[in-house]
């Protein structure tokens, strides 16, 4: 068989012109080369015989109907007129569409791009992160007036560039929505400041309803899934939090703002074992936690921790069940629970006007 390639090769061999100049067959696109997907646990449903397709990557109660209803897009035209940033979108949460359906979202401040770069969180990272908006509180204020938001979640990226973390910033943007929407509770959820209490303290005298610091994992798996912070800071932080909780409590502080909430929340499914959930459950019993939040860790690049199990929804129960035993008074455990998802009713239940939520 005549090789045609090697034959128009030798034709213009020499003459200074491509080989292919005068290769007039039709070109074939070359494929590129297959994505590789991302590697995920075994799903651990069995399939029913009956079936004749077999399970998916995903276990079923992964998969959820989308949302209907055009409250999605104001919720983004809202965003985008204020030039805001959103938690739900820098950090890939797969509740957005659920969440904006409804006009809520958690108002990412200070930027878009974070001083630290942990295993778990797709936020950009960035050791120098652009100078801090003044117009920004204000603008997040009018925000969540336009949203109608009865309790709002305002959340940072870690600013370890500045003095004082972002404490300041974050406070005046809690004493801006209470000067816009005086009856909207605030829930913040920070950063550690780098154990810089005064930064804390700062954000406190703001007076949020709730502070919210997120332990994030196990201890045994704090080093690799957390950048800078540290399992033992997490515990000083909501202690220091608590204290301040029973200050408030006794001096019947007029500009409390009301009921003080201090929460945190973890992620599962990232090689953790049963017994270092419940340890760390009891950990944060003990500094004061009054809210504790647990949820399936998603792989949200693939350059982040991959996910090394799939929880089922039974083990949550069991999760908020001990928790409740060892006298936390509000846990939220999901698959599809973040620190921030369904905030309003998790303070609600908190505040004692809602007895239980549906966390499946």
């Amino acid at each position: 068989m005549i090789n045609e390639d090697k034959v128009n090769a030798e034709l213009h061999k020499g003459d200074g012109l491509p080989a292919d100049l005068f290769d007039n067959r039709p070109k074939v696109k070359q494929a590129s080369p297959k994505r590789r997907l991302n590697i995920l646990p075994a799903n651990p449903e069995e399939t029913p015989s009956h079936r004749a397709v077999g399970l998916g990557r995903f276990p079923s109660w992964l998969h959820r109907p989308l949302p209907q209803g055009n409250e999605l897009w104001a919720t983004n035209r809202i965003m985008r007129e204020n030039r805001l940033h959103t938690v739900c979108e820098e950090a890939r949460c797969p509740n957005l569409l659920e969440c904006w359906s409804k006009k809520t979202a958690t108002f990412l401040v200070m930027g878009k791009e974070c001083s630290r770069s942990c295993g778990f969180c797709s936020i950009d990272f960035n050791k120098a992160p652009q100078p801090l908006d003044p117009l920004e509180p204000q603008r997040v204020a009018e925000s969540v007036a336009d949203l109608g938001l009865k309790h709002v979640v305002i959340t940072m990226v870690a600013r370890d560039d500045l003095p004082d973390g972002g404490g300041a910033h974050l406070a005046e943007v809690v004493r801006a929505i209470r000067r816009q929407v005086p009856d909207t509770t605030i829930e913040v959820l920070t950063s550690d400041f780098a154990g810089n209490w005064d930064a804390v303290d700062a954000v406190l005298a703001a007076c949020p309803e709730i502070y919210n610091y997120n332990i994030e994992t196990v201890r045994q798996l704090t080093p690799q899934v957390r950048h800078k912070a540290t399992y033992e800071r997490t515990l000083a932080l909501l202690s220091h939090v608590k204290a301040h909780a029973k200050k408030q409590a006794q001096l019947h502080s007029e500009n409390s703002g009301g009921a003080f909430f201090v929460k945190s929340g973890m992620m599962v499914g990232l090689g953790e074992s049963e017994e270092q959930v419940y340890e760390t459950i009891r950990d944060l019993g003990q500094v004061g936690c009054d809210i504790i939040t647990i949820g399936q860790y998603l792989q949200p690049a693939r350059n982040k921790l991959l996910v090394k199990a799939f929880v089922t929804p039974e083990q949550f129960v069991k999760y908020a069940d001990y928790g409740y035993s060892v006298g936390i008074k509000n846990m939220y455990c999901g698959p599809f629970v973040r620190s921030s998802y369904n905030a309003n009713l998790v303070m609600q239940q908190a505040s004692g006007q809602l007895k239980t939520i549906n966390s499946q």
